[in-house]
């Protein structure tokens, strides 16, 4: 039984997830700091108040806190804009650079030029309208 405990954690695919996981939480503190402590702050200097939860309303004895609903919608799009601009784009700009100098990759399908359906780049025979095609 513990053999199988080792074998289960020592296979890669539990690792990775196991360092995922410490590195996701410590990544989210800094974009919780950096949305608390920087974007916050810009968005009082702009609008005038970091908070939102005064504004409500009531409409026949229910009250609509739709200031709370502000604040969390305002905390989402901060989270979601410091994630893109500063781990999104950064990645896919370095990934770019390193496909650069790389040849792309051999097509494993083709069109039909009849009926204009994806096949196999071997087929001889379309097999949606069955005319022939030449082979690659």
């Amino acid at each position: 039984m513990l053999k199988g405990f080792k074998q289960f954690l020592l296979r890669g695919n539990v690792i990775d997830l196991a360092v995922a996981v410490v590195i996701g939480v410590a990544f989210g503190k800094v974009v919780d700091a950096l949305v608390k402590d920087l974007l916050t702050p810009l968005i009082a200097a702009i609008v005038g108040k970091p908070d939102f939860s005064a504004i409500k309303f009531t409409i026949n004895g229910s009250l609509f806190a739709i200031g709370d609903f502000i604040n969390v919608l305002v905390a989402f799009l901060s989270v979601a804009a410091a994630i893109y601009f500063f781990v999104v784009v950064p990645v896919n700009a370095v990934m770019a650079r390193a496909r650069r100098g790389q040849a792309p990759p051999d097509p494993t399908t083709k069109q039909c030029p009849e009926c204009l359906s994806t096949i196999p780049i071997q087929a001889r025979r379309c097999a949606f309208c069955t005319s022939p095609v030449s082979p690659a």
